[in-house]
């Protein structure tokens, strides 16, 4: 999907190739990963009600594994936020409304069966209709992301420092009123605003990583040692101490994501960040069938490597949805028809990070 690709906005970082930033498309293909992870593990726990061996990797994703996203979602936005409402509309709000009206139907349709089952096809009727106020399932991320995009442009005359200090305090009060839209926008959205703040000093990050990859290392490491240590500890969604960890994760994946892009190694995660909202959207589908059949049937009986199996035909899977669909045609599953365009197209290369 060439919407999803993170173009070179700029000439701050090296490393772009036709117009994309490598490390960037590592970073969101190492964050689309440990999302696919997340909900293939704990799903095959809950299942088995047991844990394995990838239970310790997720616990130790946890503290980073969104806020990198989010951060990496608002790398590029200061390139765009002027733009006219009518156009900034339809590359931020329009564009995710589409895949999530879109998606949350498919799932519904795979779904419906089961929560009629437990309950009536009325309340499935109202669940569906429920879930434009209340995201459903896997769906939140690209629910949130255009009220992000929404709140930074009608903030934007403020100064930075009063919208991120405010987004701080919202993350360490830990709100829970039970609406997945508050909860997460307030656990979240300052790691969006730190991204769109701070973007030039990230492209410094990286270039500094790059020139001095032994030095990277050792951070990279002292910090590893640290998350997990605080994550052990049961102390990493403490007030401060959570938001100190988002942040140093997204640091630190950005740096994996350099990394590996300066040795071109793993390239298979550079093409996941490629096509990584692909991914989000159609992983639920080979996840699901995974778990049941390796659950039910596998000869497999440790529940650590059926959860990483799991993981992995999840992004495959997804993968290949995304290929068969582009045979079969149906490119409207991955690529927003014109019909749902309110803003005419541009033949210049997007420059958004996260559409």
């Amino acid at each position: 999907m060439t919407a999803n690709g993170t173009s070179a906005a700029t000439d701050r970082s090296a490393g772009t190739t036709a117009g994309r930033v490598d490390w960037v498309d590592y970073a969101k293909g190492i964050c689309i990963v440990m999302v696919v992870m997340m909900h293939s593990v704990l799903g095959v726990e809950k299942a088995a009600e047991q844990t394995g061996f990838m239970h310790y990797v997720v616990m130790f994703a946890k503290p980073f594994r969104m806020p990198d996203f989010f951060l990496i979602s608002g790398l590029f936005l200061s390139v765009v936020i002027d733009r006219d409402w009518r156009t900034y509309l339809d590359r931020k709000v329009m564009h995710f409304a589409y895949f999530y009206v879109l998606w949350v139907t498919i799932q519904f349709g795979f779904k419906a069966p089961s929560l009629a089952a437990e309950s009536s096809w009325s309340q499935v009727g109202l669940l569906y209709l429920e879930s434009f106020i209340e995201p459903f399932g896997t769906l939140w991320f690209i629910y949130l992301l255009p009220i992000f995009f929404v709140v930074t442009k009608l903030t934007r005359n403020i100064h930075p420092l009063v919208i991120w200090l405010i987004a701080a305090a919202l993350e360490m009060t830990h709100v829970a009123t039970g609406w997945t839209a508050i909860d997460e926008f307030c656990a979240r959205f300052v790691y969006f605003f730190t991204g769109y703040i701070v973007a030039s000093y990230v492209f410094a990050l990286s270039d500094r990583a790059r020139a001095r990859p032994m030095f990277a290392l050792l951070g990279l490491g002292l910090w590893a040692v640290i998350n997990g240590g605080l994550v052990t500890l049961d102390v990493s969604e403490w007030p401060i101490v959570s938001l100190a960890l988002g942040l140093a994760g997204a640091c630190a994946i950005i740096v994996i994501g350099t990394l590996l892009a300066r040795a071109h190694w793993l390239n298979f995660l550079r093409f996941c960040g490629e096509h990584s909202i692909v991914i989000y959207l159609a992983f639920f589908l080979p996840m699901a069938v995974t778990r049941t059949v390796l659950l039910r049937f596998g000869p497999i009986h440790d529940i650590g490597l059926i959860s990483l199996l799991v993981t992995a035909v999840g992004v495959a899977g997804a993968l290949l949805i995304w290929r068969l669909a582009l045979a079969a045609r149906a490119n409207f599953l991955f690529e927003r028809p014109e019909a749902f365009w309110i803003a005419p197209k541009k033949a210049a290369p997007k420059l958004q990070a996260a559409e």
